[in-house]
């Protein structure tokens, strides 16, 4: 498979606040398609190493062929947060995360993410492992998923989203999802009316919010003195978990 054209977010700003030096050791706990482990790694050139991890195996595989020049000093490591904290490595002169869902899995039809086409209600960043969302919006009961729309998806029509679901039941396809949560949610803004929900779902999903919690906790036992952690975040609930953690390492 061709790896997918990427532009990595906030690429100089991420260089320039890891600083990186060219013996040092560093860590990109989540690889995506390799835009900063590849950056990183190019400055590598007195010895240093890096350890590329990413949760979604698809990913790392884009991650290790687009990185492929520097491979020589790459350790490529497929496992999330919580599993990265097993062996976690320690010294590190800095750390790089990107949160979130990815271009690539966002557009790839097949992983169920988005409603733009039909496909299976998966979800999963990490195939080989836990529930999908058709396993939540088929066999949740409706309480629990008027509240993890409600609470991850900041969206305040959960409760009549759940009922609609449940009543749907059983839910084949994105698009299937996409128009229940139509059919009973007035379009209000540019956003299509199942966007909160879709998220709300893979948020879940992937335990999301835990396996940042996991992450903030291990950052600072990995990371030794004087080293740097850059955390890329677009949403609420991170960024306060972010800014908080840091505001504790801070003190």
């Amino acid at each position: 498979m061709e790896i997918p054209r990427h532009f990595p977010v906030m690429l100089e700003e991420v260089l320039e606040y890891l600083a990186v030096k060219p013996d040092g050791t560093y860590l990109d706990v989540t690889a995506g398609l390799g835009g900063h482990t590849s950056a990183i790694a190019s400055r590598l050139t007195g010895g240093g190493r890096l350890i590329s991890n990413d949760r979604d195996a698809q990913s790392l595989e884009f991650a290790r062929r687009k990185a492929a020049e520097w491979a020589d000093r790459i350790e490529f490591r497929h496992g999330s947060f919580t599993q990265l904290a097993q062996d976690a490595p320690v010294g590190l002169d800095g750390v790089v995360a990107d949160l979130g869902i990815s271009l690539y899995q966002l557009t790839d039809a097949e992983r169920g993410f988005s409603f733009r086409v039909d496909a299976d209600l998966d979800m999963r960043m990490d195939q080989s492992q836990g529930i999908t969302a058709s396993d939540l919006v088929n066999y949740e009961s409706e309480k629990s998923l008027a509240d993890f729309i409600f609470n991850l998806g900041d969206e305040r029509r959960a409760r009549k989203i759940a009922r609609a679901i449940v009543k749907a039941r059983p839910l084949r396809s994105t698009l299937h999802l996409a128009g229940v949560v139509a059919g009973v949610i007035a379009k209000t803004s540019h956003l299509h009316p199942a966007t909160k929900t879709f998220m709300a779902l893979r948020m879940a999903v992937n335990r999301e919010q835990e396996e940042l919690d996991s992450l903030l906790e291990l950052l600072p036992k990995m990371v030794k003195t004087g080293g740097r952690i850059v955390v890329i975040s677009f949403m609420s609930l991170e960024d306060g978990k972010v800014k908080e953690s840091f505001r504790k390492l801070a003190t």
